[in-house]
């Protein structure tokens, strides 16, 4: 049986597993509504008492839109996550931390890091193995935009295509903006030394790019950076640009800053770099040309006190891992909530019973039955409850579209808001136990004195 249920597919599993708990609520309510029709008296009753009823249905929606506002954050910052690094294959650092690289290279987070040399970017970008070895420079900003040092190359790789305006940078003195950049096509900057509030901003005063281009939406911290040539990085820290000096010899100086700009200006960008003025770089993205070779690759360049290689998803996978006991706490404050609300909702129906134990024994002394009666009870919780479920599975889907909304302009990450299987199936559960919980104040209506509630 078992072996039947793991051969369906995902979506059957999850659809049979909503079927089992919709299942006894449609059996308990043919059961009690079976030969009656008390549509109209509940509605009557819904209307006379609206206020107590829409006040109760609302704390009922806000304690359902808690348990699925959550649930569907956590996925969706899963998912953000994981779709942030997947143009990024395979990243070579020097050895240290994985989780602070990626954040480094994928999510652009400020840190300090050691240089990769030009003989192992060389090494690396001349294996036969590998489509793309781009190095990444990271360090300065304009405003509240990092600035990137890059090649041409990866920025049409992390694109996945054409810019979205403008052209790429091919010159020094020229820039690719992302998709949320502040700055317009044709705008001229200087960086400033450094990220956020200890940014020196007359550092490279010297320095001035222009914006050619606009990258497409990637959904990642990218989409806010400035990138320019790995070259222009290099040049405005005074470091040569990894390009060998036009009719000058190797190791040879020059004192005429006027003649060295004109140069800079002249070089070439992006590959093939010269290892010799290669100034280094604390990171480099690596592609290669199968899945096989991607992980001798990775295996190849991890090194002890040379090189590290690692898949950032690899990483995220393991920081995922961690992340278990953080959604087992989320899930387990839903799960707290709802019993709470449940509980709320048994003695909140016994409350609302209560107004109308009055016209409950009116029909008891009319000759009604005990099931009708039951019946009318029932309906009337179930409306509430069914209303209240309905409207805190829109309302967590709303908290949890706006909070990623929030969490996407702070953190770069393009979050996905969307209900799934699991918030679905948590109403449905909800429901379940709450209309069941619903008998208790139907069945202790019957349990009231006719006489003396007539009297009152």
């Amino acid at each position: 049986m078992m072996d039947l249920w793991y051969g369906l597919p995902a979506g059957a599993q999850d659809a049979l597993m909503l079927a089992a708990l919709i299942g006894p609520v449609l059996v308990l309510a043919l059961v009690l509504l079976r030969g009656f029709a008390p549509g109209a008296l509940v509605g009557a009753m819904l209307w006379r008492f609206r206020w107590p009823a829409g006040i109760f249905t609302l704390v009922v929606a806000l304690a359902v839109a808690v348990g699925v506002g959550l649930i569907a954050q956590e996925r969706g910052l899963r998912q953000g996550t994981a779709r942030a690094a997947d143009g990024f294959d395979i990243v070579v650092t020097a050895p240290g931390s994985e989780v602070t690289m990626m954040l480094a290279a994928v999510y652009l987070q400020p840190t300090d890091a050691p240089l990769l040399d030009g003989a192992t970017f060389a090494a690396i970008a001349q294996d036969p193995r590998v489509t793309l070895a781009a190095p990444l420079a990271f360090g300065d900003s304009y405003g509240a935009a990092p600035l990137v040092g890059t090649t041409a190359e990866f920025v049409s790789h992390l694109s996945s295509g054409p810019l979205a305006e403008g052209r790429m940078f091919a010159a020094h003195a020229e820039a690719v903006a992302g998709a949320h950049a502040a700055l317009p096509i044709g705008a001229q900057f200087t960086p400033a030394h450094g990220i956020g509030a200890g940014a020196d901003s007359h550092a490279h005063a010297h320095a001035e790019l222009t914006v050619v281009g606009r990258m497409p939406v990637t959904g990642t911290p990218w989409d806010t950076a400035l990138i320019v040539p790995i070259e222009a990085v290099w040049e405005v820290h005074g470091l040569a640009n990894g390009h060998a000096p036009d009719g000058e010899a190797e190791g040879e100086e020059t004192h005429d800053h006027e003649h060295a700009d004109h140069r800079h200006s002249q070089a070439p960008l992006g590959r093939p770099f010269d290892p010799a003025y290669f100034p280094g770089t604390p990171a480099i993205v690596v592609k290669a040309d199968g899945l096989a070779a991607s992980y001798a690759l990775r295996s190849d360049w991890t090194r002890d006190q040379q090189t590290m290689a690692f898949f950032p998803g690899a990483v995220l996978a393991q920081l995922y891992g961690l992340m278990g006991n953080l959604r087992a706490a989320m899930s387990l404050i839903a799960l707290l909530s709802q019993a709470l609300v449940a509980v709320s909702v048994l003695v909140g129906l016994f409350i609302l019973t209560g107004l109308f134990a009055r016209q409950l024994a009116l029909l008891r002394a009319l000759g009604a039955p005990a099931r009708y009666v039951l019946a009318v009870v029932w309906s009337f919780c179930a409306v509430l409850l069914g209303c209240g479920a309905i409207l805190g599975l829109a309302g967590g889907f709303a908290a949890s579209w706006a909070l990623a909304r929030i969490l996407s302009a702070r953190t770069g990450v393009a979050l996905p808001a969307t209900l799934g299987w699991a918030e679905v199936h948590l109403v449905a559960g909800f429901a379940l136990v709450a209309l069941i919980f619903a008998l208790v104040p139907a069945i202790g209506a019957l349990r009231q004195p006719v006489l003396a509630r007539l009297r009152s």
